[in-house]
């Protein structure tokens, strides 16, 4: 047996029919281009428009923290076409799991599947939390039970988990239909900050537009420096172009998630069509939103006195605008609403395809006969999640979802030249352009990010790896279903004994 066996493309298509391949009920095809689309829109505008503005042009970018915005668009943006083409041609839950284990072995997509169900349980898990902050404020609850500190349970975030834990098992379809509601409220709230926001921009608050380098604090240097500095030596520094850079790397988090899109392959009615069209379209809106929204912000306030917790609201404050601060605290809690939802199905789908090969009790894949979700797997996610947002301050750890995302990423840019050589005959109704061109520079480009992350984020990112590491060689290796496959191909023929006289 080894660690590099890679599971045929006619396995991973025989999983996606209707009875997944093996006799099971498999997923339910209900969601088309527009579902889709919604669903990234979904758990893209989220955090990252509503609170990463402010820390990152405060803390190390300036007005630049919307080239930032731009430069980790372009990179999602890069990764989002090699996705396309994978989805389009082996449409499947699991998304870069299922590629990896199609193109680079076991070994691979554990890493890869391990990683995933990391970054989207930390991402739902601090999205909670601030959904729970959001709704404290707007409703004015006590922060005993719903804020980030002083409190022993966050009951808000427990809630919320929850009850749009409940809303993903009864149903993708009903899923769907709260997300794209949802998805037009904050949209729509996104487009009014701009427009309402442009007639307060003012040119002085935009110059410099990349401040001149500053040395880092006291706290920033050690583990928490970006990996880069640390290599190379360089005096730990923020703003100027290495803080448009670092902020990059961090405000990369808005942009994850996006592949939740290609988890939902078994569920969409026209696969082949309709995942490029969500991805790529989750991507460009979510890009045009995010350049529009950071740069009227830095334009209205002195980047030096944008509130960290609500950069958005506060900026409306600020100029006399408090009815407007309402309405983006009400789109805000819409939109982590969304984003909380997405990120639990998205495990849900990810955990039932690694689950459904064995590298995990298979019993827990079950999909439910009515509802046609993998209702266990997603059931237990959800408390899992649910404990890590009512009991854990997660905003230290929320770096861990980026690295988690550029990881996947890397290993999806790498999976696209690799399949196109051993599966060339493979039906591919969308192809990345220039290919293997454009796919190595997503792959330096994500990876190039990833540096620029802090030491810290490393450390504690290998050691997620490390004890997934313990679970693949302690279970999956041995009895996930290529290795019984493999274990009873190896068996010696028995043979008949001689008759005897």
């Amino acid at each position: 047996m080894s660690v590099l066996r890679t599971k045929p493309i006619k396995d991973v298509l025989a999983q996606g029919d209707a009875d997944g391949g093996d006799g099971r009920p498999g997923l339910k095809r209900r969601l088309g281009a527009l579902d889709l689309t919604g669903f990234g829109i979904g758990i893209v505008i989220g955090t990252g428009i509503f609170t990463l503005t402010g820390i990152e042009a405060r803390d190390n970018a300036g007005p630049g923290v919307v080239i930032s915005f731009a430069i980790a668009g372009v990179v999602a943006l890069l990764a989002a076409f090699c996705y396309a083409e994978l989805a389009s041609s082996v449409p499947t839950a699991g998304s870069a799991y299922t590629y990896a284990y199609a193109t680079m072995g076991e070994i691979v997509a554990w890493i890869i599947g391990w990683d995933l169900l990391l970054e989207f349980a930390l991402g739902a898990a601090v999205v909670a939390r601030g959904w729970s902050g959001y709704l404290a404020e707007l409703l004015n609850l006590p922060a005993t039970w719903f804020g980030e500190e002083g409190s022993i349970v966050n009951v808000g975030a427990v809630a919320i988990v929850l009850i749009l834990g409940v809303v993903g098992i009864v149903g993708i379809r009903e899923s769907a239909r709260v997300t794209n509601l949802l998805v037009m409220v904050k949209v729509a709230i996104c487009v009014f900050v701009v427009v309402a926001g442009l007639f307060f921009v003012k040119a002085a608050n935009l110059t410099p537009f990349i401040p001149p380098t500053e040395p880092a604090s006291d706290g920033e240097g050690g583990i928490k420096q970006p990996v880069t500095q640390a290599i190379f030596g360089l005096e730990p520094s923020v703003f100027g172009f290495v803080g448009v850079l670092s902020a990059a790397a961090v405000v990369f988090f808005a942009y994850t998630g996006f592949e939740a899109v290609a988890n939902l392959g078994e569920e969409t009615r026209k696969p082949r069509r309709d995942l490029p069209l969500g991805l790529l379209g989750t991507l460009l809106i979510s890009t045009v939103l995010y350049i529009g929204v950071s740069l009227v912000v830095v334009g209205m306030v002195p980047y030096t006195e944008i509130d960290r917790s609500a950069p958005i609201a506060s900026a409306f404050e600020s100029v006399g605008a408090g009815w407007a601060a309402t309405l983006v605290s009400i789109a805000a809690v819409a939109g982590l609403t969304s984003v909380i939802l997405v990120d639990l199905v998205a495990m849900g789908r990810i955990g039932f395809a690694i689950s459904r090969d064995g590298l995990i009790p298979p019993s827990i894949a079950k999909v439910h006969p009515r509802w046609g979700t993998p209702y266990r797997i997603s059931a237990i996610m959800t408390v899992g999640v649910a404990l890590l947002a009512g009991l854990l301050p997660l905003s230290a750890l929320a770096d861990l979802v980026s690295i988690g995302a550029l990881c996947a990423f890397v290993l999806v840019s790498v999976a696209v030249p690799i399949l196109r050589r051993t599966r060339p005959d493979l039906e591919r109704p969308f192809r990345v352009p220039f290919s293997p061109v454009l796919p190595i520079v997503s792959a330096l480009a994500c990876l190039y990010l990833m540096l620029n992350l802090s030491v810290e984020t490393w450390l504690r990112f290998l050691a997620w790896m490390l004890l997934g590491a313990l679970i693949y060689f302690g279970y999956g290796y041995r009895k996930n279903r290529l290795a019984r496959r493999d274990a009873s191909t190896a068996s010696p023929t028995p043979t008949q004994p001689t008759p005897t006289r």
